[in-house]
């Protein structure tokens, strides 16, 4: 397995640092607000990278934070009028419960920050002692240049980054490049008695405090999105490689931005689609869709056209498990089945390349129709088994598409046998009108030699918003 590796700019044989197993630190969100669309992205491109390695064998141990004490959550609890740990237990709730609605894994750590605080006070302790950090009036500051390797990861110079910056008037830094890992507590804030004084963790600091503990020193895996590169997992490396002389993660793994008309997604700049909101209209299966059908370092433009495009694809997909289900159990699979695993697995492997895996699984599906075509069922089961596997790897359900049809199965199929009727005494009209009202409450009628075929289509069945769609 390759993958692209942020530090040195290349795409890297993948390998671990102990064999068989991998940890992976994702960078979860700040909650002060509700997610969106953005979230998604950064969510399941780790997902499912972590999913692929377990496909491939490895024991996966995965960390995604959450950031619970932090500056803009300290300004929306001022907004709402609630205590910020309030604000943040809100939104931390509604984060998890969407995820779950992704279907993106949980994670097997979930560490707050604020649960963390006697390991953050220790590693700048420790950053002090090696003399890469000072205390000033109550704050704590990292010395930048005491660091020779920083701009590394995001390949800056430190002193262009200097001629740039300023320092206010309030700051006590000695450098402007300086970054705060302690901040010295302010009235009505959230603080914590620390060796100087009570105050709270910078943000950076908490990411390099929580990684150690839970994955130890040069750990395999350190992702989030490309916003995250400078400064934030710049200062990760040079806190935490700083205080223990070792290397902080090997690889860094960074996905590309939701855009909004070529802009990125942003709570600050406003363009922002909900995450609830798109997962009420297309659900999991059609959202993972879009999102992976750009390769996870490219920027993804949110768009109606493309969702409906995603939707119509997994409605393919969906039409042919349902066509298979009843198909006994294949003894193996026929070459052109295990042609299309082939190049699943080498697209996934060649830097998770997500858009050919998906193009050969839409072949797959396309080779399991001809077979149910001509009468070879042996052939169509075996790609039926092949695509609900490879589909899970990425994260995809059909669950609801059962249990949807189960519900409304005896009206569709009392429905189909009156077009039967209306077509075989010419009366096209009608059967035509009764096709053309199930697709408007979404099902979806597929003539084939051996009778019409129907599914509920993908995104229906996630409540009233997408049913009127």
């Amino acid at each position: 397995m390759r993958l692209y590796n942020t530090l040195t700019r290349t795409v890297e044989e993948f390998t671990t640092r102990d064999e068989g197993r991998v940890g992976i630190y994702v960078c979860g969100p700040t909650v002060q607000n509700v997610p969106h669309f953005g979230h998604a992205r950064a969510a399941v491109v780790p997902d499912v990278l972590r999913r692929w390695l377990r496909y491939r064998g490895y024991q996966v141990f995965y960390v995604r934070n959450i950031t619970d004490v932090e500056d803009k959550i300290i300004a929306r609890a001022e907004q709402e009028g609630r205590p910020p740990a309030a604000v943040a237990e809100a939104y931390t709730r509604i984060y998890e419960e969407q995820m779950a609605q992704l279907n993106v894994m949980p994670p097997d750590v979930a560490p707050r920050a604020t649960g963390h605080i006697i390991e953050m006070i220790g590693l700048i302790e420790r950053l002090v002692e090696v003399g890469v950090a000072y205390e000033a009036g109550g704050d704590v500051f990292f010395s930048v240049r005491k660091f020779d390797p920083y701009g590394s990861l995001s390949g800056r110079n430190v002193d262009d980054l200097r001629s740039g910056a300023r320092i206010e008037p309030t700051e006590r830094k000695r450098d402007p490049l300086d970054f705060a890992l302690w901040k010295a507590a302010k009235p009505g804030e959230p603080s914590w008695t620390s060796p100087w004084g009570r105050g709270r963790p910078g943000w950076h600091i908490e990411c390099s405090a929580m990684a150690a503990k839970y994955l130890g020193v040069a750990f395999d895996v350190h992702a989030g999105g490309l916003d995250l590169i400078f400064p934030h997992h710049e200062n990760e490396i040079a806190q935490s490689e700083a205080a223990s002389g070792r290397r902080f993660a090997r690889f860094w793994v960074h996905n590309g931005m939701v855009t909004l008309d070529d802009e990125k997604m942003s709570k600050s700049v406003g363009n922002v689609i909900g995450l609830g909101e798109a997962l009420d209209r297309f659900g999991a299966n059609i959202l993972r869709l879009f999102l992976l059908s750009a390769h996870y370092r490219s920027p993804v433009d949110f768009s109606e056209a493309r969702l409906e495009e995603a939707r119509a694809g997994f409605d393919r997909w969906r039409a042919f498990v349902r066509a298979t289900r009843s198909l006994p159990p294949p003894e193996g699979d026929p070459e052109t089945v295990a042609e299309q695993r082939r190049r699943f697995e080498e697209a996934m492997d060649d830097d998770l390349g997500t858009p050919a895996a998906q193009a050969a699984l839409f072949d797959l599906v396309a080779d399991g129709n001809r077979a149910l075509e001509r009468g070879d069922e042996a052939a169509a089961a075996a790609a039926r088994r092949v695509l609900v596997d490879l589909c899970g790897v990425l994260g995809y359900a059909f669950e609801d598409e059962r249990q949807g049809s189960t519900l409304v199965a005896p009206l569709v199929e009392e429905l189909l046998r009156l077009r039967m009727q209306a077509r075989e005494r010419r009366d096209f009209e009608t059967a035509d009108d009764i096709r053309s009202r199930l697709g408007d409450i979404g099902v979806i009628v597929e003539d084939s030699s051996q009778g019409p075929r129907w599914h509920i289509a993908a995104g229906r069945e996630h409540g009233p918003q997408a049913a009127k769609r």
